[in-house]
């Protein structure tokens, strides 16, 4: 037992001596109510004592592990060889799902579950909660429950005195749990209920600036953007269909592709979208706000970016320019952006032969002052920005990034040194990575600098960021 106080790692707060000494309590208590008693105790007892003793080294097959400490270990206190493979028969019928041969195995494997039927069962299941999550075995609390709910309902105990002690106890512990699932059931359908509002104030939202700066900037004065829209806008120029029809009728077919190549959802969240913006184009007359070319570019650009921006929060497009890259890079060898630039020039090129140079450059201005609202509003404030750190003081570094910043931080094992003239100079050292806001960048390198002015930072965005303790962010 001193070595299981002394030597089993921190992070095991429940297979850890405490649970060793109430397993062997609880496996006496159960053999004398049923009158176990002489050597058959004695070896029962000594299988509870070795039964987690693998946690010493390994807690995945920490059973066998155990076993082997019993064969090194027992023969030195006069147990026979019979004795210590029946010990290790115990020890290995308690890997879940129990599987007892022995009549001693029984109590043992009740013994090892018996805070199942208790008024402690949250205390212990808390425990055991942080071992799982630090193992990967679960994710999070919702997954916990679930996983205890499961076992709860397939448990049972081996022995008359285990189910008549523990049974009842232990129903009534899975009910509680199975409501607790309900309502984070309910809570999530409430959840999704206020995602689907919040998706559809920003699909309205979106479609009407977007109308607004197709119909008040680059309708009246003839420019154009890249993509599906810039084609409606050239069909609309060149043969005066009605830009509302043009540009449902060009996105239907790139609709239908994503339904199988993106997701049901996306494509009928686009659809909708795409229907919305016909209806809010015809609905909304020209506006002519301007006629200083410069301002309707930027502007113009800054409006349609926005709504467009707002509507890919909500999970869908108003364009669905990537959606064709996106099926033919699948038929040929070029990246979706060698794409998406090969439609734009053609785009740009037909307004320059038609409209002129002049406004084939305001265009693309255009067009770049859209792209980049689209990336503002997507990623907004909280965009994320990954940043590594080298330096000689790493353990200053992260107790700042931990407790000040208040961030997770991941740390590789690295070497730094090899420096020009001093190649062979080189020591250990601890990399941090970490990932921040946009605006806590600076709050960072400050941290940094204060501990050590001549650490190493570099940082680069990051596009897509979940899980951790990170703000989730809007999936398609």
């Amino acid at each position: 037992m001193p070595k299981l106080e002394k030597e089993l790692p921190a992070w095991l707060v429940y297979h850890n001596a405490v649970h060793t000494q109430n397993v062997i309590n609880a496996a006496e208590h159960l053999a004398k109510s049923e009158n176990v008693s002489g050597d058959d105790l004695i070896l029962l007892k000594t299988a509870a004592l070795f039964h987690d003793a693998g946690f010493l080294e390994n807690h995945q097959r920490h059973e066998e592990v155990s076993c082997l400490f019993a064969k090194k270990y027992l023969p030195e206190f006069g147990y026979s060889e019979a004795q210590i493979e029946l010990i290790c028969s115990m020890i290995m019928a308690t890997r879940l799902p129990q599987t007892p041969k022995e009549k001693l195995a029984h109590y043992l494997c009740d013994a090892d579950l018996y805070y199942l039927g208790t008024d402690d069962y949250n205390f212990y299941a808390a425990k055991l909660y942080k071992e799982f999550k630090k193992t990967g075995f679960v994710k999070s609390q919702a997954d916990w429950q679930i996983k205890q709910a499961d076992f709860l309902a397939t448990h049972t105990y081996f022995t008359t005195t285990a189910r008549n002690e523990r049974d009842a106890k232990k129903q009534e512990i899975l009910q509680r749990i199975k409501t607790g699932i309900q309502k984070t059931k309910s809570y999530s359908h409430k959840t999704d209920f206020r995602e689907l509002i919040q998706d559809s104030l920003f699909i309205i939202c979106g479609v009407v600036i977007a109308s607004f700066a197709l119909k008040g900037f680059l309708v009246p004065n003839h420019f154009f953007d890249g993509g599906v829209t810039g084609l409606s806008l050239l069909a609309h120029e060149f043969y005066h269909f009605n830009l509302a029809i043009v540009i449902v009728v060009f996105n239907l077919p790139l609709i239908i592709i994503s339904y199988f190549s993106v997701g049901k959802n996306f494509a009928f969240k686009t659809f909708i979208s795409v229907i919305l913006l016909g209806v809010a184009l015809i609905l909304m007359p020209n506006l002519a706000l301007t006629s200083d070319k410069l301002l309707i570019s930027v502007f113009g650009g800054i409006f349609l970016g926005m709504g467009v921006g707002l509507v890919m929060r909500a999970g869908a497009a108003l364009d669905g320019i990537e959606v064709l890259a996106l099926y033919t890079i699948r038929k040929t060898s070029f990246t979706m952006s060698e794409i998406i630039m090969a439609i734009n020039i053609f785009i740009f090129t037909l307004a320059a032969i038609r409209f002129g140079v002049e406004t084939a450059l305001y265009s693309i201005l255009t067009y770049y002052a859209a792209t980049r609202s689209i990336d503002y509003v997507v990623e907004g404030l909280q965009a994320y920005t990954g940043v590594t750190i080298i330096s000689g003081e790493s353990e200053a570094i992260k107790y700042e990034l931990v407790n000040k910043l208040g961030r997770g931080i991941t740390v590789y094992k690295g070497e730094r040194g090899f420096l020009p003239g001093n190649f062979d100079v080189s020591s250990d050292c601890d990399i941090i990575f970490t990932v921040i806001s946009r605006l806590e960048l600076r709050k960072l390198n400050n941290l940094v600098h204060d501990v050590d002015p001549k650490a190493f930072v570099f940082a680069n965005t990051i596009k897509e960021a979940s899980g951790g303790i990170i703000k989730r962010k809007h999936k398609h």
